[in-house]
This record gives structure tokens, sequence and C-alpha cells, in this order.
């Protein structure tokens, strides 16, 4: 078969090929003359050459390796050539000419040597012939080896064909953001959130997909298509992240071609320098608003997308910081929540991002409807806990009197844990205040709102990016860890209460052991690697996790034989007194 392919096609055009040579010399009498003659007929045809090649046979050079390297440089030539021609003369003379030169050399696109000119003419064809396209598409090897340009050709009109090349990059997409969520360093200055978009948009599959895309709105509706169903069959709010990117990728290539036709460019676009800085300031807040409100009768369907957009974890965590950001200023300027419209602006886009998936599933385009409490009662509940912690500041500075230090309130008002319960919008924004107050090292505010934790709106504080966060912020209170009633607030009271029903959970428990276990007293690390021993049902990741702390909390042990001379080398020596006892 080998041989085969290598004469692939020749015969068509009337050239000679190796069957031909075999032929002629099994039905000859004279076979040197019958060789003499296949060269002649065969060779290149110049007639300076007849006294060169004898030159070359002196020097040893075999014929094969002449006419390789004459073959070499001319396809090199021809390849250089078909570039030009693709770009020189009137458009239609040029694709002309193209066209004729692939329906000349198609028939010989298996012979390995020839098989770059002809793909090399295919890329450069805006419309490669139906026919050529079925051909290629039919045969394995072909396709492997055709340009990216002619794929693309293939791929507009067989989705399901195209759905096999990219279905591979977006599920390499999602495990590498899974990877950094349950990556083992732990900090509060790198996190998830740390990478700036710009940087995110160099990932592999990113530019993957952008150049699978090239300047093809066919092929990049298609890829939305997937990310929406995706989205809809799994809730991953990654596959969201990964419909802003790819249009911010196009926006940076600068493809007029597609960012003109999609809707949600502009908004994307103002929403992504957002990120950048982590913060909505006045005047994109009023960009933003321009965009949501000019939404016209008939339009609806982009809220759809748009939904989307904000419903990537990284437009999310922008909103947010930013929400917590004005609540406090608020505070500052005795101004209510209601009074505030750059705060309702972000409430109302936090809202739609969150109603993402059951717009898209249920098809209904209008922007969910904002509960009044969210803004009358659960905001200044927040409010409430900033201006306790101002009073309880004021008050640990001022001179103390007969009645003592006023102690820290430690009750949470019911209000609160219920909205953290019932309203997805309270939640996030409730589990940010949470996450801004750890950052702060604020152990006391800590401490009292960590019980609302336990039973959130569909589970929200055990997710992975929210449990990210507060293991990295976690850090900053690493000197709590040997203290017993924190641990037993923070390990019983929260993580434990889900460890078993949720593996992420545990999973994220053990990262942050991992990372500080040198920092909790021992009896309680103990018990803690025993109540955090996998289960039969234990995935892998658990079970390497858990491995690896118990090889650390060996190495922390000391050695038996430091344990049994302890007691006997402490008898003879004499108590010398310390200098600041003298």
């Amino acid at each position: 078969p080998g041989q085969a392919e290598m004469y692939a096609g020749l015969q068509e055009l009337g050239v000679a090929n190796g069957e031909d040579l075999k032929e002629t010399l099994t039905n000859c009498t004279e076979p040197l003359k019958a060789i003499e003659q296949f060269q002649t007929e065969n060779g290149v045809l110049l007639p300076s050459l007849q006294y060169a090649l004898p030159f070359l046979d002196l020097h040893g050079t075999p014929r094969l390796e002449f006419h390789q390297s004459v073959f070499d440089e001319l396809r090199e030539k021809l390849l250089e050539r078909v570039s030009a021609i693709a770009l020189e003369g009137k458009v239609e003379e040029r694709y002309k000419k193209l066209e004729d030169l692939l329906e000349k050399s198609f028939s010989l696109v298996k012979m390995p040597s020839i098989q770059p000119v002809v793909m090399c003419v295919m890329k450069h064809l805006p419309k490669v012939p139906e026919k050529k396209l079925k051909l290629v598409m039919a045969d394995k090897d072909l396709y492997k080896a055709c340009a990216v340009e002619v794929k693309r050709q293939i791929w507009q009109d067989n989705q399901a064909l195209f759905g096999d090349e990219v279905s591979p990059l977006l599920k390499q997409y999602i495990l590498e953001k899974e990877n950094i969520l349950f990556s083992n360093d732990i900090s509060f200055l790198q996190n998830f959130f740390s990478p700036s978009p710009k940087t995110r948009r160099q990932g592999e599959v990113v530019q993957k997909l952008t150049q699978m895309i090239g300047k093809n709105v066919k092929l990049y509706d298609m890829v939305l298509q997937f990310l929406r169903t995706l989205f809809l069959r799994t809730r991953n709010v990654h596959y969201c992240t990964l419909r802003a990117e790819l249009l911010m990728s196009l926006h940076d290539l600068e493809i007029s071609e597609i960012c003109t036709v999609d809707p949600c460019h502009k908004f994307t676009w103002c929403l992504d320098a957002c990120i950048r800085e982590k913060f909505v300031d006045n005047k994109r807040a009023r960009e933003l608003q321009g965009f949501l409100d000019g939404v016209k009768k008939g339009q609806e369907q982009v809220l759809g997308d748009l939904s989307m957009i904000l419903c990537d974890p990284f437009a999310i965590n922008t909103l947010a910081l930013s929400t917590i950001r004005h609540l406090q200023d608020l505070v500052g300027q005795d101004t209510l929540p209601r009074e505030s419209p750059d705060l309702l602006l972000l409430l109302r886009m936090l809202s739609l991002g969150q109603g993402a998936w059951d717009m898209i599933d249920s098809q209904v385009f209008k922007e969910p409807k904002m509960e009044a409490e969210l803004i009358t009662r659960f905001l200044p509940l927040l409010m409430s806990f900033v201006v306790d912690d101002h009073t309880f500041t004021v008050d640990q500075k001022l001179p103390s009197e007969e009645k003592g230090p006023i102690p820290y309130p430690s009750t949470i008002p019911e209000a609160f844990t219920k909205f953290l319960q019932e309203n997805r919008i309270a939640c996030e924004i409730g589990l940010y205040y949470i996450l801004h107050i750890t950052k702060q090292r604020n152990k006391n505010a800590f401490l009292r709102l960590l019980p609302a934790l336990v039973e959130t709106f569909s589970d929200l504080a055990f997710s992975d990016i929210f449990l990210h966060l507060l293991t990295g912020n976690l850090t900053l209170l690493s000197d709590e860890f040997a203290l017993e009633e924190f641990c037993t607030s923070l390990f019983d009271g929260f993580f434990l209460t889900a460890c078993s029903r949720k593996e992420n959970v545990h999973r994220h428990v053990l990262r942050l052991l991992l990372h500080l276990h040198h920092k909790v007293a021992p009896a309680k690390l103990e018990s803690l690697q025993k109540a955090l021993e996998p289960t039969k049902q234990s995935g892998e990741a658990v079970k390497e996790l858990h491995n690896q702390l118990s090889e650390k909390l060996e190495l922390r042990k000391p050695s038996p034989a430091e344990v049994t001379e302890a007691p006997s080398m402490e008898l003879p020596l004499p108590t010398v007194p310390t200098p600041a006892s003298r």
C-alpha cells in the first residue's frame, strides 16, 4: 500500500510510475537499454543536463538524490508561486487560476511528496469545490493533513464533525479551571481571580478555538450554541467565562466580521474593563446601564446572552466586590441602599447574571424582578454589621470604666440567616461580605457570621469558588488555628457538616490543613485527621490529599528514641536561672 500511495494519481495525468517501469522490465529482452530509455523519457528534459549527470556519477552522487533535490526545489518554488497567485490580480482571476491548478493536481493529493502543494492550493481558495471537500472529509488522513482554512469550510456544514473537534477542548478548559480551584497552593495574594482577562485569553483552549473559528460567523455561532447547551446540561458557570473570553479574544484580533454581529460585544468589552480593575466605576456603570436599557422590544433574546456574560464568575466577583465597597461607602455617607442608583445597578446585573440558567432554560427573556426586601432589609442589615465593627473598635479605644470592656456582638439576626437560605442575590453578597471580613483578619465578625453558612441558598457556601477564596483568606488568620474555640467553630461547626455529603468540601478542608497543619494544636489535628479519613466512596483526589496530610503529620511526630530518652536526660540537669530571673 505504501508503494501504491507513493505513485497515487500519476497514471491519470499520463505520467509513468514505478508500476510502468516494472512492466517495461518484465516484458523486455535488454533491460539496460529499457532503463536508459525510461530515464530519457521521464527524466528532467534539459539538454545541458546530459553532460552534467555523468559528472555527478563520477562524484558518487546517486541519481535519486539529484532528482530528489531538484523535486524539493521545484516544490518550494511552486508553493511560493501558489501563495503569490492568491494575492495578485483581480479576485475572480486569481481564484480561477487556483481552481484550475486544483483541478489538475487534485488526483495527486494522496502522493506524500505532492500533497503539500495540493493542500496549499485548497488553503488559499475561499470556496473549495464541494466535491473535493467531500473527498477530503471521507479520508481520515487527508482530513488530518488539510489546513484549518479548509477544515472551516468542511465544519460549517457539518456541525457533528465540528462538535467532535471542539468537545475535547471544552473538557480541557473545564478541567483547567477546576485544577486552579483545587490547587494545593493556597494564598490570599494569588487566587482563581488573580489573572487579568487579557492573560486568561492567552490560554491554550481560547487560542485554539479562536483559530478554529477564524472569521467564520457560522462556526462562532456553533461554538456559542455548544456552550449554551453544556451550560444548561451541567449548570457549570465556567462555560459562561469561556463565552466572554472567546468574544474578547476575537475582539483583541479585531475580527470585525464577528464582533459587529454579536449584540453583546460592546457590553462585554465594557464589563471586561471593569473585571480588569475588579471594580465597576461610575462612568462604566452608566455605559453598562445604557446597554441594558437599550434592549428594544422584539430583541429581548439578547438578554439570554447578556445574562450568560454576567454569569461568568469573574463578572460576579467584580459585581459583588463593588457592591461590598459601595455598602461601606454608604455607611460613611449615612445613606440608605435604596438611595444609591449605582448600587441598584450592581444588584440588577447580579440578578441578571444569577438568573442566566433559568432564563436560557425557560426561554422567557425578561429581567428577573428584584425583591424589594433585598434592598430595604438585607443590605441595611449588612451595613449594621459594618457599624457594629466600627462601634466595637471605638469602644476598645475608650478608657474602660467599672463595667469592663463591651463584648463583641455574638448573635446573628434571624433575618440574615433566612436571607442567606432563601435569596440567591442576598446569599452571594453575604458570602462576599464574609470573604471581606476574613481578608481584614476580623476574627470576631467571622466567628459571629460563620454559623449562617451551614445552610445557604442552593449550598452556595459549599461551592468550589467560595471555598477556594475562603481557604485563601483564612491563611491570614493562621495564628487563630492554635485556638480550640476557633477550630471547633470552623471545622466542626462548618466544614465537617458537609464533608460526608460533598466530596468537594472534603477536598478543600484537606487542602487547607495541608497548608496550615503546623498551626493547629496536635490533639485537634489528630481528631481532624480521623474525621477526614476517606470512605469507600471517596474519589482518588481525596485519598491522595489525605495521604499527603498523613505523611506530613508523620514527619512532625518525634521519633520513639527521642521520646524515651527525654525523661532520663531531664533528671541530672541542674536548673539554670535564666537571665530574666536574676
